[in-house]
């Protein structure tokens, strides 16, 4: 490594999309307060682009690096040989550290360098650094939340205006909040990386984004939305991970509401997070999630903490079963046939299933009949075999849809 000038702070980055032109705008007009903070005055000491750069160079002359290409392959290459050659890395990579956090952060306890990831989760919430240091010695129960702005900016306009997903998409597209191909947002993968590492972080035990059950939001219905104004509800995509008895589950799925639950509330392209333990009771945190600026800053604020040594992710020292079959509410949304005796065919059904009804709307004559209902919270296996029971019964017009319901309120 060639020497750098007392009391500079070298920083490579990798990569020169959104986020990284963000950073390397943001960085010098913080130079000087970073210094006050730090005593070093970091610059930028070049920048890699698929045209532009040599990472062999960037790496000689760096201190640190800051990887924003995104994926997994160079990314996982690079941050390793930065890492080997003791450097610090910060990373907004939720896919890289999804599938390869462990082999990661070991490098980096093995070299005594930092890798940092503030940016890969939740935007400028910092949620990772809360779990990381805040709540180090608590023993978390819960961490769900909002955890993908996209989604939430789609869901809040599909609500407000009656949009269908395909405008309210394109609206996101426009506005920036949502890529030109969007589909690890709105299929889920997005937020189920994300969700790996908040799990991993909170319960001390490796997971891996292959352990994360996830559903997204492409199949939600103006409808939908309509039905639950009605029932006083409204739909988040949430990511979940919860102990369960002596495992734990990790999943990512649309979710409605009632007004009283702290992230009912989040709206537009806004991240939340929820923390719950029996010693802190619940904390929730929540800003800007999409978008370039925001995730810059994160990383901004990950390069200052590296500056700023020691710290690590410690090795986990359990590894807790996953478990697939919770229990949860559903909303529950039939096209029917317009005649007699439907809805007691579908409370037969349900209660073969142990599955009891809390609320029913019936909606529409002929073609247009509807019956929709929010059922009492059961194991989502026995929902699901009386979905497929459902799902057969004659007087159904198309396949039944279902979207899962919190109905815990806080005061």
């Amino acid at each position: 490594m060639t020497s750098s000038s007392e009391g500079e702070f070298r920083v490579g980055v990798l990569g020169r999309g959104t986020v990284g032109a963000a950073f390397v705008s943001l960085l010098p007009g913080h130079a000087e307060r970073i210094e006050l903070i730090t005593g070093l005055r970091p610059t930028i000491s070049g920048v890699l682009t698929r045209a532009d750069g040599s990472f062999e160079q960037i790496l000689e002359r760096s201190d640190l690096i800051v990887e924003l290409i995104g994926g997994i392959e160079p990314a996982r290459e690079y941050v390793m040989r930065a890492l080997a050659a003791g450097r610090h890395v910060v990373t907004a990579n939720k896919q890289l550290l999804s599938r390869h956090g462990e082999e990661l952060w070991e490098a980096a306890r093995e070299q005594g360098v930092q890798l940092r990831f503030e940016g890969a989760v939740a935007g400028v919430v910092p949620v990772i650094r809360v779990l990381q240091e805040s709540l180090a010695g608590a023993r978390v129960d819960r961490v769900h939340g909002i955890v993908n702005g996209t989604t939430n900016y789609i869901l809040t306009e599909m609500a407000r205006t009656g949009a269908t997903f395909g405008q309210a998409l394109a609206d996101a597209q426009r506005l920036g909040y949502a890529e030109a191909d969007p589909s690890e947002d709105v299929d889920g993968r997005d937020a189920a990386a994300k969700m790996a590492i908040l799990a991993r972080l909170a319960f001390d035990t490796p997971v891996h984004i292959d352990d994360v059950r996830y559903e997204g939001i492409e199949q939600i219905q103006p409808d939908d939305l309509e039905y639950a104004r009605e029932l006083g509800l409204g739909l988040k995509l949430l990511g979940t991970a919860e102990r369960i008895g002596e495992g734990l589950s990790v999943r990512v799925y649309p979710a409605f509401l009632y007004p009283g639950h702290p992230l009912a509330s989040v709206n537009g392209p806004f991240n939340a997070v929820t923390v719950e333990s029996e010693a802190i009771t619940e904390i929730t945190m929540s800003g800007p999630g999409a978008g370039g600026p925001q995730t810059a800053s994160a990383v901004l604020g990950d390069v200052i903490s590296a500056m700023i040594p020691p710290a690590s992710t410690p090795p986990t020292m359990r590894v807790l079963e996953i478990v697939q079959d919770v229990v949860s509410a559903f909303y529950l949304h039939l096209e029917v046939a317009d005649e007699p005796g439907v809805l007691a065919q579908v409370a037969q059904v349900l209660a073969l299933q142990g599955v009891s009804v809390k609320s029913v709307v019936q909606r529409g004559l002929g073609d247009q009949a509807r019956l929709v209902m929010v059922v009492h919270p059961v194991l989502e296996s026995r929902f699901q075999a009386a979905m497929g029971l459902i799902g057969g019964l004659e007087v159904l017009r198309a396949p039944p849809r279902a979207i899962r319901v919190l109905e815990e309120e806080f005061g």
